[in-house]
């Protein structure tokens, strides 16, 4: 009697699901960037632009007439992406190369042939990620999540941000995740060598990633370039591909979870909106100031990470 309660109450609610898909669909989507203006004459670069919310937001501010070099990992399916956006829109220009950000020689090269044949940045997109990966680490010896999310775009950032003073206005867009609510920076164990579970360390390296957006922000006051983070949303991508119950929980509940093209509305948003020509360190979700959590608003934290971060890098970032 039990089981048959159990099969029947699934049942209506799988119906009422169906029922009220469209109403779900539209309130999952949320936020959308409204805004018109063109990039005509601009130059936008993105990391991991080969799939998912980087794949469309490369689409848009193709669009809009920006010049988008989409940086992969995989040229081969950069390339691929590149030719579907082409396809999409024929005057797209966009370019792939080749960038590992797993591998700080990898970046560094990037960084160095980016800057002999590039004259303007205009927009830099930090949207690269990993989650829930398991226990490994990057070519330097950092765990996989913060090395990648968070230590290889403040190494690509800390390279190009000379570039990007010189192209002012100019704009930096860090996606981060409503993730960072659960997260710390555990600096007595910041590559989780004394203990590792795969969603905390997605969670550190998503608090990172604000940090780093509030305090860049605070370093670049005065000159023309802005920096926000964002949360795209619960978007239904390949990001879950390392977590098998993740990747059936997403199938499931596909109908509560943002399209990528959803998905990268408020970093479009953030890269193009006139009213934020000026709005430097804040967070973003849905197009609309966001929640930031206290850990991820401590700037004792934001500058021993800074710290911590140039050093982990060999760098002197003042």
């Amino acid at each position: 009697m039990f089981v048959l309660l159990i099969i029947a109450g699934l049942g209506v609610v799988t119906l009422l699901v169906i029922l009220f898909a469209p109403h779900i669909r539209r309130y999952a989507a949320g936020g959308v960037c409204k805004s018109t203006a063109r990039l005509d004459g601009k130059t936008v670069l993105i990391t991991g632009a080969n799939t998912g919310i980087g794949k469309e937001t490369a689409l848009d501010l193709a669009i809009r007439g920006a010049r988008v070099i989409m940086a992969c990992r995989d040229v081969e399916k950069g390339e691929e992406a590149a030719a579907s956006i082409r396809a999409t829109y024929s005057e797209a220009k966009v370019e792939v190369r080749e960038l590992d950000l797993a591998d700080t020689c990898s970046i560094r090269a990037f960084a160095q042939k980016f800057l002999r044949e590039v004259n303007h940045l205009h927009i830099l997109i930090n949207n690269a990620g990993v989650m829930m990966c398991p226990y490994t680490k990057t070519i330097d010896g950092f765990e996989m999540h913060i090395g990648v999310n968070h230590l290889g775009h403040f190494l690509l950032t800390y390279l190009l941000i000379g570039l990007l003073k010189r192209s002012a206005p100019a704009r930096i867009v860090v996606v981060s995740s409503l993730a960072h609510n659960f997260g710390w920076i555990r600096f007595h164990d910041l590559h989780s060598q004394g203990s590792y579970n795969s969603g905390l360390a997605y969670c550190q390296s998503k608090l990172a990633n604000v940090l780093f957006a509030r305090e860049l922000a605070r370093r670049l006051k005065g000159t023309n370039v802005t920096v926000n983070s964002v949360h795209p949303g619960t978007v239904n991508s390949d990001l879950t591909r390392h977590s098998t119950l993740m990747m059936i929980l997403f199938t499931v509940f596909s109908v509560f979870l943002k399209t990528p093209q959803e998905g990268a509305q408020t970093s479009i948003y953030c890269a193009v909106a006139e009213e934020l020509h000026s709005v430097s360190g804040k967070h973003f979700s849905d197009c609309a100031p966001a929640f930031v959590a206290p850990q991820g608003r401590s700037e004792g934290t934001a500058c021993k990470l800074w710290d911590v971060s140039c050093e982990l890098l060999g760098i002197d970032w003042n």
